[in-house]
């Protein structure tokens, strides 16, 4: 069965039945619980179901948009890895030898953290352990400057502390991750002390480049620490609805699309099956 045919037959399961579990989805379909939940994820981000803790339900039955958990880093890392990853790319190209980079906590930052540690003479400011075990793991390249601060489900440090540790700090760039983003509330989280930290953190720098996979857009958390005309670039990936792109670009300079591996196989395919022009006589 191909994906979109699944994702058809999900969709009119959870509307007839009105919830079903990741697990008792990857049963009836015969596939693993990874591919379902990628399934859930492409369905919620164009609004036919709701995700939920384990599963999901109809959009009818739930607050779509409107996100107040905090998931923890693993349960994120499991959503959108192939955009993750395109984003990544895109935004290894902005960073050169010697600069000094800003990266918060978050899956998106700790997968552009990994392509980071090739890049030599970077001094490196972060909120998370995490992607600052990344690059100590990777030798002494890099100098790495990690906040202090209260840990938060997902993993980042905040609080106080580490907004004191920044008031002094200046940097080139600065890569910030979100839990949504809307041209009404700008980015946003669900987390009090994580938006201040995170305005501290887009306070150090020259440019604030945000990364955000197209799942993130319409997702309203409970804070918001940035409007999009505070940043100078919005790094997000060709699954973007072509409206949200029209409404991005009137409020961003820089709004950049990744193309996934799969995206960029697909476009080439289909440009060979275009016809070849015939040339006039």
């Amino acid at each position: 069965m191909l994906a979109a045919q699944r994702r058809a037959a999900i969709r009119s399961l959870i509307e007839a039945e009105g919830a079903l579990s990741v697990s008792d989805l990857a049963a009836r379909f015969e596939v693993s619980d990874m591919t379902i939940r990628r399934d859930l994820d492409a369905l919620s981000a164009a609004g036919h179901l709701a995700k939920v803790h384990g599963g999901a339900v109809a959009a009818e039955d739930a607050e779509p948009h409107h996100r107040t958990e905090e998931p923890g880093f693993e349960a994120k890392f499991l959503q959108q890895e192939a955009e993750k990853s395109a984003i990544a790319q895109e935004a290894l190209a902005l960073v050169e030898p010697g600069m000094s980079v800003g990266l918060s906590a978050g899956t998106t930052t700790w997968t552009l953290a990994q392509r980071l540690t090739a890049v030599p003479d970077l001094t490196v400011v972060t909120n998370s352990p995490r992607i600052a075990d990344t690059f100590h793991s990777a030798g002494d390249s890099q100098t790495v400057i990690l906040t202090g601060g209260v840990r938060t489900p997902s993993d980042a440090l905040v609080g106080p502390l580490a907004v004191n540790s920044l008031k002094t700090l200046h940097l080139d760039l600065l890569f910030f991750g979100t839990h949504g983003f809307s041209a009404r509330t700008g980015f946003t989280t669900p987390n009090l002390l994580e938006a201040e930290t995170n305005r501290a953190l887009i306070g150090t720098a020259q440019r604030a480049v945000a990364l955000a996979d197209h799942s993130k857009w319409g997702v309203v958390g409970i804070a918001t620490y940035a409007a999009l005309e505070e940043i100078h670039t919005l790094i997000t990936d060709a699954g973007l609805s072509r409206e949200a792109q029209q409404e991005l670009q009137e409020h961003v300079d820089h709004v950049v699309l990744a193309q996934t591996t799969s995206a960029r196989t697909t476009s080439a395919h289909t440009a060979s099956e275009q016809p070849t022009p015939r040339s006039r006589p």
